[in-house]
């Protein structure tokens, strides 16, 4: 572990350039005293690094020095592999490219880690987009990309939910993110997150911008969920859920959070809902697995729908196919030639 932890540091110098020890131990996930530890062993080894004092100061490797322990591992080569997305990439344009790298990649491997990274190529394969929709007709995300990498304004038409709906902007945009097959663009100014499929019409100018030197991608994505999800979930409900009841998303979150297993073996939980309209359609395909307590208007909405439902199945009802009359307990059954 800690010798892959020497090689992690003086491959980061090398990438990198200078760091501080509290980079260093944030990217490693260790605590800034390994890190210096760390950085006396290399140094008694002979590695030539400096360390600088000061706001500007942190750790360097002597200007030339190179390490040659690039070598890939068992499991990084694997990883890799692993990682490449055909799909994503051709849709960028870059299918071929990916293709061509994976190729070089494998021919300078050794033989035993090229069998492991075949292995995983033929047994693992990702598909991000989910079972039930369409796949998004996306025209415009090779241009969107293309002015990414070349930092160049973008002035769009955009298709938006509510009105107006279709909105011109001037985007300057920072980067792409493909969530669940769908991708998106993040752009100033904001930034702002907008979904490639729903430009109408797009036109790259040769003006350049400046991407903020403190811009984080992942960061800024991963902000952007959080708050998605606390304008998302505005209101509240209390249920019961059945023993064995498996809610999915938020819920399901809320119920290892804050459920309370009764005597009876239910779970008494307040769970975030979108508004009631959304709530009475989700818990009505749980059936029976839910009991709503509150708020009223939910409650009585449900109740009324599960009336109505008893009302249209509760009377006489079809012959089911086959044509034999329904009972208590299903279709009678009725002699046949054959004596049963």
């Amino acid at each position: 572990m800690k010798s892959s932890r020497l090689v992690s540091i003086l491959l980061l110098l090398q990438t990198r350039g200078r760091m501080t020890a509290a980079q260093l131990a944030e990217e490693l996930e260790v605590s800034a005293r390994t890190v210096y530890r760390d950085i006396e062993a290399l140094s008694a080894a002979g590695v030539p690094l400096y360390g600088d004092a000061g706001h500007a100061g942190g750790y360097r490797l002597l200007d030339g020095y190179r390490t040659r322990l690039t070598g890939l591992t068992t499991g990084e080569a694997e990883a890799l592999f692993l990682a490449g997305a055909p799909g994503p990439a051709a849709e960028l344009g870059l299918g071929p490219v990916l293709a061509a790298a994976q190729l070089k990649v494998r021919a300078a491997l050794p033989a035993e880690l090229r069998a492991h990274a075949d292995r995983i190529s033929g047994r693992f394969h990702l598909d991000a987009p989910g079972w039930y929709a369409d796949a998004d007709e996306v025209p415009h995300l090779a241009a969107v990309a293309d002015a990414v990498w070349r930092s160049r304004v973008l002035r769009v038409r955009y298709r938006r939910w509510r009105e107006p709906t279709d909105v011109e902007r001037r985007l300057e945009p920072y980067g792409l993110v493909l969530k669940a097959g769908r991708w998106y663009v993040v752009a100033a100014p904001g930034p702002r997150t907008y979904r490639v499929d729903q430009i109408l019409r797009l036109t790259t100018c040769e003006e350049e911008f400046s991407r903020p030197d403190d811009f984080d991608l992942g960061a800024y994505w991963t902000a952007y969920q959080r708050d998605f999800h606390d304008r998302l979930y505005r209101g509240e409900a209390v249920v019961r859920l059945a023993p064995g009841a498996q809610p999915t998303g938020p819920a399901a979150a809320a119920v290892r959070a804050r459920g309370r297993v009764q005597p009876d073996g239910w779970t008494l939980v307040t769970l975030p809902i979108e508004s009631v309209e959304h709530a009475h359609g989700e818990f009505l395909r749980m059936g029976s697995d839910v009991e709503v307590l509150g708020p009223p208007e939910l409650r009585e909405r449900i109740a009324r729908t599960a009336a109505e439902l008893a009302e249209r199945y509760g009377g006489s009802r079809a012959a089911p196919a086959g044509g034999r009359p329904w009972t208590r307990d299903g279709p009678r059954r009725t002699a046949s030639c054959t004596g049963e």
